[in-house]
C-alpha cells in the first residue's frame, strides 16, 4: 500500500485480523480506544502521554485477540492532527505500525447547539470515521500526509519569517498609535535614526514627549531592530544554503520558480515547501489544497456562490492571491494575464476581485506543471539562468 494515497484505503479491510486503535491526544493524558478482534467489549484506556506505554498497550490488546483465537495480520493506529504534530506517527511507523493522521475538520459532527462533547464520545466518533475509511467508504474522513522530519524542518524558515513580519507590523502600528495620541502623525518610525529623532520630537503643543511614553517608544524601536535582524538572518541563511547546495533537495524547484519574473525567493520557498513539493494527484487536488475552490450553495431553485471554501492551506491561498496581482504587473504579455484582462475589461472592482481568485488558481496549477514537467506558463518572462 502507498502510504501517501490519502483518498481511500487500498487494502481490503478484514475486521477479524485487524487491530484498530484510535488515540485522543491531550497535553496531560491520552485516551486510547480499540477494536480488538474476538473481544466483545471495546476497550478504552486512559494513560499518560508516553509512546512506550502506547506500544505496550497495543501488544497487550494483540495478545488478547490471539488468546481469543484470532490471528492479527494488521495493526492500524489513527489520531487527529493537532498540537502534537507528527512525531508520534513517525515514531510508530519506525516500529512497523500502520499509522494515519486524520484531518480534524473532515470528521462530521452533530450540529446540535448543546451537544455533548467528551473525550470518550470523541474517541467513539474517531473510531467510526476510521472504520468507514478503512472499508473504502467515501466522505467518512480525510487523512493528512505525514511529513518526514526533514520536510517538516524545511517549512520552519518561511513560517518563522511570516510570523516575524506580522510582529514587525504590530510593533509599527503600536508606535504610530502612541504618537497619534499626542497629535504626531507624520513621524516615520521605520527610520534607522528614529530613536535619536524621538528625543527631539515635539507635538502640536510644542512640548516634548513625556518620559514614560518616550521610554516605551524606545523599547519598541529596540524590539523592531531585533525583529529586523532576525528576518535578515533568515533570508541570509536561505541564500547561503541555495548557493552552497543548489542541487540538493527542493533547491532546484525554488531556483526554477525564482527564474520567473515577479516571483522572488521568499514566494518560491513558500510555494515549494507548502504545496509544490507534495505528491498531489492532479490539478484539481492542487487547487483544492491551495484553498482556491468555490463553495456553491444550491437548494431547489436557489443558486448562489458563497465565496472561497477556505478549506485548504491558508498560507498558499494568501500568497497566491498576492502573487496573482504581481503577475498582472510583471507578466503583462503572458497568456494568463491576457485571459484576465479580457474578462475584466470595463468591469467593476467586485468583478476584478472575484476574477483574481480564478487567476490565482490557474496560476498555481501552471506553476505546479512548471516544476513537474518543466513547461513554463505560456508567454511568461523568465530571467536568464545563472551558472
Amino acid at each position: 500500500m502507498k502510504r501517501d494515497d490519502l483518498s481511500r484505503s487500498l487494502v481490503a479491510f478484514d475486521q477479524n485480523s485487524t487491530l484498530v486503535v484510535v488515540v485522543e491526544l491531550g497535553l496531560k493524558s491520552w485516551l486510547v480506544g480499540g477494536l480488538v478482534p474476538g473481544v466483545n467489549r471495546q476497550p478504552l484506556k486512559k494513560q499518560k502521554p508516553d509512546p512506550d506505554s502506547l506500544l505496550a498497550l497495543l501488544a497487550r490488546w494483540r495478545g488478547e485477540a490471539i488468546k481469543a483465537g484470532h490471528t492479527i495480520n494488521r495493526v492500524v493506529v489513527a489520531f487527529e492532527a493537532g498540537y502534537d504534530g507528527f512525531w508520534l506517527a513517525r515514531w510508530l511507523r519506525a516500529r512497523g505500525i500502520e499509522v494515519y493522521v486524520i484531518h480534524p475538520t473532515s470528521i462530521p459532527v452533530s450540529r446540535e447547539q448543546r451537544r455533548a462533547k467528551t473525550d470518550r464520545l470523541d474517541t467513539a466518533l474517531l473510531m467510526r470515521a476510521v472504520l468507514g475509511w478503512l472499508r473504502g467508504e467515501p466522505k467518512h474522513c480525510s487523512m493528512v500526509a505525514i511529513p518526514t522530519l526533514a520536510e517538516e524542518d524545511a517549512r520552519r524558515p518561511h513560517r518563522e519569517r511570516e510570523t516575524l513580519v506580522k510582529e514587525q507590523t504590530r510593533v509599527v502600528n503600536r508606535m504610530k498609535a502612541t504618537l497619534v495620541r499626542y497629535g504626531i502623525r507624520n513621524f516615520k518610525v521605520k527610520l534607522r535614526k528614529a530613536a535619536s529623532h524621538l528625543e527631539k520630537l515635539r507635538g502640536p503643543e510644542g512640548e516634548l514627549l513625556p518620559p514614560n511614553t518616550l521610554a516605551e517608544l524606545l523599547r519598541h524601536i529596540a524590539r523592531l531592530r531585533m525583529i529586523r535582524e532576525q528576518i535578515r538572518a533568515i533570508e541570509t541563511a536561505r541564500l547561503q544554503h541555495l548557493k552552497g547546495a543548489p542541487h540538493q533537495g527542493t533547491h532546484p524547484m525554488m531556483q526554477m520558480l525564482a527564474r520567473i519574473m515577479g516571483i522572488g525567493i521568499e514566494t518560491a520557498d513558500m510555494l515549494v515547501h507548502e504545496v509544490l513539493s507534495r505528491k498531489l494527484r492532479d490539478q484539481r487536488a492542487v487547487g483544492r489544497y491551495g484553498g482556491l475552490t468555490g463553495s456553491p450553495d444550491e437548494s431547489g431553485t436557489k443558486r448562489r456562490e458563497k465565496g472561497l471554501a477556505r478549506a485548504g492551506n491558508a498560507r498558499v491561498r494568501c500568497g497566491m492571491i498576492q502573487l496573482a496581482w504581481r503577475w498582472l504587473m510583471f507578466q503583462e504579455s503572458s497568456e494568463l494575464t491576457q485571459w484576465y484582462r479580457a474578462r475584466t475589461a470595463g468591469a467593476k472592482s467586485a468583478v476584478r476581485k472575484t476574477m483574481i481568485v480564478a487567476l490565482a488558481r490557474k496560476l498555481l496549477i501552471a506553476l505546479w506543471r512548471y516544476v513537474t514537467t518543466g513547461e513554463a506558463p505560456r508567454g511568461a518572462i523568465l530571467r536568464p539562468a545563472t551558472a
